[in-house]
């Protein structure tokens, strides 16, 4: 959609994130909200990041190969928003005031945990970064929850050659795991838990009722 195109005032944008743990599952939720949502009539549009638009894809290829020290903590969050501004001003932004939902496979509170929990100094300016340049948070997120050493399995056996996160280990996971809870903690309007230690149909009917209390 472009950033031109008109507004559907009948039915207003919603930004929605999925967050968790690598292999939580959350990537398989976000592609099953938003098979149903658009069997039920609405309007969206399904991103990811880090990517999500042309720009962004290649700074993607930057984060996510590599070896576990490619960049340091303050280079990878430069990185993270040069990427989450061209994703919000060429997508998202303009899916939204076209009265799209927006379904984001992660976006800030990733970079929040994973360059944040490599140096919690950092997360302060992870934080002023995000409301100078991107400005804009979801309305509602999932946060996928389930046991780190699960979903670390899951995520290795994927072997898709963006495994540089997934290789710093189980502690590194398990701590991710905690950081994310205590987010939710700090963020308990915008962040519902879902347990992602069920059957995805499950975990998708969990999803599919909290988003449309929130449409609705």
């Amino acid at each position: 959609m472009s950033q031109g195109a008109a507004r559907d005032s009948s039915r207003p944008g919603l930004f929605i994130t999925f967050e968790g743990i690598d292999g939580s599952g959350k990537s398989t939720q976000a592609r099953r909200l938003a098979d149903t949502l658009r069997a039920e009539g609405r309007r969206l549009r399904l991103t990811r990041e880090p990517g999500g638009s042309p720009g962004a894809e290649e700074i993607r290829a930057l984060v996510l190969e590599g070896a576990a020290d490619r960049w340091s903590p303050e280079t990878e969050i430069l990185l993270f928003t040069a990427a989450r501004r061209d994703h919000m001003e060429r997508v998202i932004a303009p899916a939204l005031a076209a009265g799209e939902v927006v379904i984001c496979d992660r976006f800030s509170d990733s970079t929040r945990m994973y360059q944040g929990l490599a140096r919690p100094d950092l997360r302060d300016m992870v934080d002023a970064l995000h409301r100078l340049v991107i400005g804009r948070e979801p309305d509602l997120t999932l946060l996928v929850d389930m046991d780190p050493s699960l979903g670390l399995e899951r995520a290795l056996d994927r072997a898709g050659g963006e495994e540089r996160f997934e290789r710093m280990g189980l502690d590194w996971q398990e701590r991710m795991r905690a950081g994310f809870l205590d987010l939710a903690r700090e963020y308990p309007d915008r962040i519902a838990v879902i347990d992602g230690a069920r059957d995805a149909g499950e975990v998708a009917a969990d999803v599919a009722r909290i988003v449309r209390e929130r449409l609705a």
